[in-house]
């Protein structure tokens, strides 16, 4: 057995080694400090005709897509806290969406992204992707990567970051399933609302907790919709 003068010798070096590296850590936390960025996806509002084979200026959004715009826009002002940046797709239906949340956030410079216009990335539906070319949802995934990458890390100093993003049903399923590590091709067994809320935090680590999905506790039941070409309430 060890001897009491021994053991005493071998406690003080424990608890040294202990104290030491705790300070080591506390201090290394002191030195970079993170905050954390909170991500409101928003989905833009109700528009018309909702046929892609015309011009996208021409899907524009109905006076009820810009009334849940209004909503939304509502719905952030009322959280009471600072927001850092305010991006759209450059689709029309989203660029308007925005537009009007912007009126409410007037010291947001409204920022526009190819990489999260709408898009169709793989999924099990096989009556959706019969008219999807290979090539074009190659292509969406190859996008919406680069988004994520982009958009979904942490915030680079000690102070956290809200970031409004204003886009399209299909990027933020498929973000959703990223940020949930399961298999993006589960995105179609989401449903999403026009002017919905989905809100994601990344933590200083990296790691991304999903607060809310599809909230529209702000539009109330009979200004709810689902549009986007021929799919309907039940299957969009």
């Amino acid at each position: 057995m060890l001897s009491i003068n021994r053991r005493s010798k071998i406690f003080i070096i424990f608890f040294f080694v202990i104290f030491t590296l705790h300070n080591f850590i506390e201090t290394s936390a002191q030195q970079n400090p993170k905050g954390v960025r909170t991500l409101f996806l928003i989905r833009h509002g109700d528009y018309s005709p909702q046929n892609d084979n015309i011009p996208d200026s021409l899907n524009r959004l109905t006076p009820l897509g810009i009334a849940q715009a209004r909503l939304v826009s509502q719905r952030l002002r009322s959280m009471n806290m600072g927001f850092n940046s305010l991006i759209s797709s450059t689709m029309t239906r989203a660029r308007q969406t925005a537009e009007v949340i912007n009126g409410d956030f007037p010291g947001l410079k409204l920022e526009q992204s190819d990489v999260i216009r709408e898009c169709t990335p793989p999924s099990w539906r096989k009556d959706v992707m019969a008219g999807v070319d290979t090539a074009e949802s190659e292509n969406c995934v190859k996008n919406l990567e680069m988004a994520f990458e982009k958009h979904f890390i942490p915030s680079s100093d000690d102070k956290d970051k809200n970031d409004i993003i204003v886009c399209h049903g299909n990027v933020i399923r498929y973000f959703v399933t990223k940020v949930l590590k399961i298999d993006t091709m589960a995105w179609l067994q989401m449903s999403i609302t026009n002017c919905s809320l989905t809100v994601i935090r990344v933590l200083p680590d990296g790691t991304m907790k999903l607060d809310a999905f599809s909230d529209y506790g702000h539009i109330p039941e009979n200004m709810r919709t689902f549009t986007g070409g021929k799919m309907n309430r039940n299957n969009c």
